[in-house]
């Protein structure tokens, strides 16, 4: 595996085993991921949270079980932020789509198996264009996962944010009337599932952002005041992890354009 991206904030998030058992809760409030029991899969997390996304991978697909859904979920946010070829990133995401799938096939009550396998086929649908990947019927299998997901855990925050996107994206690029009957892509729907994100999540930058996008996307310029202080909010919140540093900086980067 050639040598990835290195997180260019190395050193401001140093995760150990005790750290990541203490701040549980808080780190996964987004993916409802239950506290591992495994020693091992928790220095993978360790691995992740502090931004070492590729030892985080190599580990967790090491350990197996457990440990995949760190590589996916390490493997994705790496490919979604510090990727810079677009076809390694598109080879990630559907590296991860496979793995995930399997992992669901395996363990159907494993939540962020599905999850990790809608997110990253999702991100591939947006690499390749949406309506091209529509075209594909790649966009019913993101949908039926993510509503897998919340039928199986109502609570993941996650899940809403992104089969709220996925409601967005779908109405923009080929407009309601076509979305709904072809797609079952719903404007008051996706809304909705943003706004229900951030209840269950409300210190999610990602889930201020999706939602600010999802507004403008289905409702307009009329709506780009609010997405605005939403993308402020975003960019002054306090990131606990990598991850969240990363989503705070995409938002800091937005502004400034």
């Amino acid at each position: 595996m050639a040598k990835w991206t290195a997180f260019p904030y190395a050193g401001d998030y140093a995760f150990d085993v005790t750290r990541v058992q203490q701040n549980w809760a808080r780190l996964h409030a987004g993916d409802t991921e239950p506290l591992p029991r495994d020693v091992q899969v928790l220095q993978a997390w360790a691995l992740f949270h502090s931004g070492e996304f590729q030892q985080a991978v190599d580990m967790g697909l090491s350990i197996g079980g457990a440990g995949l859904t760190v590589a996916n979920k390490a493997a994705c946010i790496y490919a979604t932020y510090l990727e810079k070829k677009e076809k390694t990133r598109l080879d990630l995401y559907m590296e991860v789509a496979r793995r995930a799938e399997a992992q669901a096939q395996e363990d159907p009550q494993n939540v962020n198996a599905h999850y990790w396998q809608a997110y990253a086929l999702g991100r591939y649908c947006q690499g390749i264009s949406v309506a091209k990947a529509l075209a594909q019927g790649l966009g019913s299998k993101v949908k039926g996962s993510l509503e897998k997901v919340i039928e199986l855990q109502p609570n993941h925050a996650d899940a809403h944010i992104a089969l709220g996107t996925f409601h967005a994206e779908v109405i923009d690029k080929v407009g309601s009337l076509i979305g709904g009957m072809t797609y079952g892509a719903r404007k008051d729907t996706g809304l909705k599932l943003l706004q229900d994100a951030l209840k269950l999540n409300f210190d999610s930058a990602i889930g201020m952002i999706e939602y600010a996008n999802a507004m403008v996307m289905l409702e307009g310029d009329r709506m780009m005041k609010e997405a605005t202080r939403l993308y402020e909010q975003a960019a002054a919140a306090t990131p606990m992890d990598a991850m969240e540093r990363l989503d705070v900086e995409m938002a800091r980067v937005e502004l400034a354009d």
